[in-house]
């Protein structure tokens, strides 16, 4: 989705809900439903997260009037959406942190910028280890960290759409997202010390 496509979808919505969100679903529920699963880990609640996000959305936007549909950073609006969703559904229980597929098809690979290349999680890949090894690891992580973490190189947001969706500094954001990668490469490197052994022993 572009940002053109987002503006015609914002005139569709502001000229007939009804259509124009059955096309908004369309377009965005992979990317609702991605998110979801990369933060919940677990399918099932991500399937909830992103019902529970559109039908959230679907009566915000009633009450909007159409100019105000029309100004709306639609993306962003909806990851806020699952966002406060995601976190309303984890402060009634413990969340599972079973592995989960980053690869859903839609929007880029996780990429970690900084640190020894051999742990970078792209090299990871490249080298043959699957997506569900490192959503596992990704999974482990503190929430806090794992959001910034998926929403800066997984949904590729800018630090400052981050910090807006979190309410939260971009110096925090920046620190969160920093801290999830260096305790993602320590958890690479800790596991590819262990293979290492397993196979010297072979």
């Amino acid at each position: 989705m572009t940002y053109d496509d987002d503006v015609r979808l914002l005139a569709a919505l502001a000229s007939n809900l009804d259509s124009g969100f059955e096309r908004m679903v369309c377009a965005h529920q992979r990317r609702v439903y991605g998110l979801a699963l990369r933060l919940s880990t677990s399918p099932q609640d991500a399937e909830e997260i992103a019902q529970d996000t559109f039908v959230r959305a679907y009566r915000a936007l009633s009450g909007y009037g159409k100019d105000q549909i029309r100004a709306l950073a639609l993306r962003a609006w909806l990851y806020r959406i699952a966002l406060n969703v995601f976190h309303n559904r984890i402060r009634v229980r413990r969340v599972p942190t079973s592995p989960l597929e980053m690869d859903d098809g839609d929007g880029p690979a996780l990429r970690i910028e900084d640190g020894d290349p051999r742990t970078r999680p792209e090299q990871m890949l490249i080298a043959g280890e699957t997506r569900r090894e490192l959503a596992a690891l990704i999974a482990a992580l503190p929430r806090h960290l794992r959001v910034a973490l998926v929403l800066r190189h997984v949904e590729g947001l800018g630090y400052a759409e981050i910090a807006a969706l979190l309410d939260a500094p971009v110096g925090t954001v920046k620190a969160h997202v920093h801290r999830g990668a260096k305790l993602l490469r320590t958890a690479l490197e800790t596991r590819n010390r262990e293979e290492a052994k397993v196979e010297a022993l072979r």
